[in-house]
């Protein structure tokens, strides 16, 4: 078994041990009609990793606090869908150019108060950043959760994360291409 085999594997225990808004049952996964349908209106494909995590575990409804967002449609929560959220943000960051919202940055899980976990679908390693919306400047809005995807499933397994209340206090780095991303992203 292979060690990215091996984690949907791990996942896909801990998602049916844990429900996050109190749901009794995982939603079902995704279809790949669905996942294409999502990449098309996003106009990137996700990273292989998440789009198994849709296509196998679930549309959502697992992962840390709140869990994944679903995908497309059917939320578990009073969230939009990771794709309907995308759109949104970057809607808005149109309107207001002050606060872009980064290409390819898809939110994939709630924390509250305006919080996301978003995948960066550009970055090989479709790394996980944190969106912390409450700062007075949007470069000081965006940390690393996770150098990848795999990492961020993994801190969820073993219990490790940033949001344990154990680990409470820990300081996440600034992401540092923020400023880059949304001004390579205005000058396009």
């Amino acid at each position: 078994m292979t060690e990215h085999e091996q984690l949907l594997t791990q996942v896909a225990a801990k998602a049916r041990e844990t429900r996050p808004w109190g749901r009794p049952t995982l939603p079902e996964p995704v279809d790949a009609a669905i996942l294409a349908r999502a990449e098309a209106a996003l106009g990137f494909e996700l990273p292989p990793l998440l789009a198994e995590l849709y296509l196998r575990t679930a549309d959502g409804g697992f992962g840390p606090e709140y869990g994944l967002l679903p995908l497309i449609e059917g939320p578990p929560s009073d969230e939009p869908a990771a794709v309907a959220q995308y759109l949104a943000n970057r809607e808005s960051g149109r309107e207001d150019p002050d606060r872009p919202w980064p290409e390819g940055v898809l939110p994939i899980s709630h924390w509250g108060c305006g919080m996301y976990a978003c995948v960066d679908c550009r970055s090989p390693q479709a790394a996980v950043l944190l969106f912390e919306p409450n700062a007075d400047d949007p470069d000081h809005a965006w940390f690393v959760d996770a150098p990848s995807l795999a990492d961020w499933l993994r801190s969820w397994i073993d219990g490790t994360g940033w949001y344990e209340e154990e680990n409470e206090g820990t300081d996440l780095v600034p992401w540092a291409d923020y400023s880059h991303r949304v001004t390579a992203a205005h000058t396009s």
